[in-house]
Order: structure tokens, then C-alpha cells, then sequence
């Protein structure tokens, strides 16, 4: 795509569509990549809400002589994804004209079925294929979040060689795999110990995102029948300042799952400076990482001392190849819940409801 001369790349989609795609972002490229001028790639924007205002800024900046745009979804009925495409293709149109617009549209959907299929028949977008038995919240190792990781010069076969070493060792280790027994021991809090409330706190900004991804996994898989524990994003130390004090001292319904990253890409030396200041002098010589670290460390054994469960993920770095692992083995986990819980982990009938009373107010046919 870079070298199509592109500048910016709009992914559309929502839920399962948007939520890994952002997560594996945030995960592996700079904070800032939009904003590098040396990028591995196009400027990446989400729109992923139907918030017009967020909409109308991605419109703004990007440049639409030079803009290509993906959208997600399997059905191609989706109201919120629709729409977005709707407004975006509007405005392709305006620069580029009815033809030229279809040949910056890739439609990521099903192989046959959906209204995608019946629009590119129609106008010739190019399209990637989500398989029919992948649900939204199970496609960030799909097309889904793969060609946007490509598209950001992201590494999308180690993403792919990470998933499938977890998945041969969870089939050589059967029980004894960390992932089977994460899911063993999370139904076993809830049902047993009335623990929840599941609280995801990765310390590293970098895997906020991947706690909001994990959250509609675990919401959306198992929340059926009156069964299902509640996730819960949180980032070390942010909200150490904001959260723990909940954990610590409030309902005992959590378990609070930490998610370590030993070694950083970067870090930044802690200056020395105000030595004769006790509460500010101690902290130079030291690095940021090191305080990241040992912030998680203490408030991992605070929790412990305090008689609140809590478990850890450790990361050894920050890579396609152990994000890969972690997504496959967070998923393994879901599914094996499901069982636990006797529903099943890839329906969402609790979010339909919605959906019709949608279509009945926006006026969609037979509605």
C-alpha cells in the first residue's frame, strides 16, 4: 500500500471489527505513529463509533486524494459500520468520482454471503475473506486485524507464528497449559468464591487497548443465562492512582490479573537531582522501566498480603510473536470458560435486541 502512494488508510468497523485491529496498533507501533514522518506506512485512523464528530476529524486530516479504506464487516448490515462507509464513500466521491472511489475500497466480509459481496459485484471493491465460522471478537488473527497490521508495516506473520505455538502447546500440554488453567481457576473464583469481577491490568500503556479488546471477549463469549463474570480494564501505575484502592480495600468480588512486560523497547535513565529532598532525591539513578516494574511488582504483592487473588501474564517484551501468543491463548481460555460454564462462548443473542429496535427506528424495511 505504501507503495500505491497512500497516505492515510481508514479502517471502518466496530465491536470485534475494531476492538483487535486497535489493540495489536497500540500494542506494536509508536504511540504516536501517525504523527512520524519516517512511518512504516500510511497514516491509520478507526472509525469505529458513530459519533459524527470523530468521523468529520478523520475527514479532516486525511487526505482523501491519497486515502484508502477498509471496511469490516461479516453480515455488511451492521448499522454503525454502514453508516460510517456511507459517509466516507460520500466523500471519496466528491474527489475522486463514482469510479475512482471503488479502487481505494477493500471490503473485508464473508466469502459469499452479505450485503459487502452484492456491493462489490456491483462496483469491483477488492475483498479479503473473514472464514464463516470466526465471530468478530475471534478475528484479530483474520484479515481483520492482519491487513491493518500490514498496512502499518507490522510484522503479521509472526503475529501468526506467536498463535500457533501457543496453539501447539496447548494441544502437546492439554490441562497443563497456563490457559486451561487460567480458565479452570477464573470459573472456579466466580462460581465458588462469588469472585465476579475480572480485572485485566496490564502495565504497559502500550496493552491498554488489548485489556478493552479482552474485555469484549470475555463480556460478550460468556455473559449468557444469568452466567458469566464481569471484565474490567485497568493500566499499572495510571490506576494504582485511580483503582486500587477498590481492589484493595473494597467488595471481595475481584480477581485482579496483572500483565508484566519484563524487558521494555525503550527506557529513559531517572536523572539525579534534589538530593537533599528525601521524597524526590532517591528516585535518580534509577530508570523508568525499573520503576514501571517494580510499581507492578509491589502492587502485586499488596494485593497478595491483602488476601485479594490475583494472577499474572508475563510478557518477556512487546512483540508480534508473544502478542500473537497472548491473543490465542486469551481466546483458548474464553472457549474453555464457555464449556465451564455450560453456554456457548461464540453467540451474542443478548445483543440483537438492540439491533432491531435500530432498524425499526431508522426506517430499515421489514422492520
Amino acid at each position: 500500500m505504501r507503495a500505491s502512494g497512500a497516505t492515510d488508510f481508514v479502517h471502518v468497523g466496530i465491536g470485534g471489527s475494531a476492538l483487535g485491529p486497535i489493540a495489536v496498533q497500540r500494542a506494536l507501533n509508536h504511540p504516536y505513529y501517525n504523527a512520524l514522518p519516517d512511518r512504516g506506512g500510511p497514516r491509520v485512523h478507526f472509525a469505529e463509533n458513530t459519533d459524527p464528530a470523530t468521523l468529520a476529524a478523520i475527514l479532516d486530516v486525511a487526505d482523501l486524494r491519497n486515502t484508502w479504506v477498509n471496511v469490516v464487516t461479516k453480515s455488511g448490515s451492521t448499522a454503525e459500520t454502514m453508516a460510517n462507509f456511507l459517509v466516507v464513500r460520500g466523500a471519496l466521491i466528491e474527489v475522486l468520482g463514482e469510479e475512482g472511489y471503488a479502487e481505494r475500497v477493500v471490503f473485508t466480509t464473508d466469502p459469499e454471503e452479505g450485503y459487502l459481496n452484492q456491493i462489490s459485484a456491483r462496483e469491483g471493491m477488492r475483498t479479503l475473506h473473514i472464514p464463516p465460522n470466526v465471530g468478530g471478537r475471534f478475528s484479530v488473527l483474520t484479515p481483520v486485524g492482519l491487513f491493518p497490521a500490514a498496512v502499518a508495516g507490522l510484522d503479521a506473520d509472526a503475529l501468526l507464528r506467536g498463535a500457533a505455538e501457543c496453539a501447539d502447546e496447548v494441544r502437546e500440554m492439554g490441562a497443563q497449559h497456563p490457559a486451561v488453567q487460567g480458565a479452570a481457576y477464573h470459573y472456579l473464583m466466580d462460581a465458588n468464591k462469588g469472585r465476579n469481577v475480572r480485572v485485566m491490568m496490564p502495565y504497559a500503556d502500550a496493552l491498554d487497548r488489548l485489556a478493552a479488546w479482552f474485555v469484549q471477549l470475555w463480556a460478550e463469549s460468556l455473559g449468557k443465562d444469568g452466567k458469566g463474570s464481569t471484565p474490567h480494564g485497568a493500566v499499572g501505575t495510571t490506576d494504582q492512582h485511580s483503582q486500587v484502592q477498590l481492589y484493595m480495600e473494597g467488595p471481595q468480588d475481584k480477581v485482579i490479573e496483572i500483565v508484566e512486560v519484563e524487558e521494555h523497547a525503550r527506557d529513559l535513565p531517572i536523572p539525579e537531582a534534589y538530593a537533599d529532598l528525601e521524597g524526590v532525591g532517591y528516585l535518580g539513578g534509577h530508570t523508568m522501566g525499573e520503576l514501571l516494574n517494580v510499581e507492578c511488582d509491589a502492587t502485586r504483592k499488596a494485593l497478595t498480603e491483602a488476601g485479594r487473588p490475583n494472577s499474572t501474564i508475563k510478557l518477556g517484551a512487546i512483540n508480534e510473536e508473544n502478542l500473537g501468543y497472548l491473543f490465542q491463548a486469551l481466546e483458548v481460555q474464553t472457549a474453555i470458560s464457555g464449556s465451564l460454564y455450560g453456554v456457548n462462548a461464540f453467540d451474542q443473542p443478548g445483543v440483537e435486541a438492540g439491533k432491531q429496535i435500530t432498524y425499526s427506528r431508522m426506517g430499515r424495511p421489514g422492520y
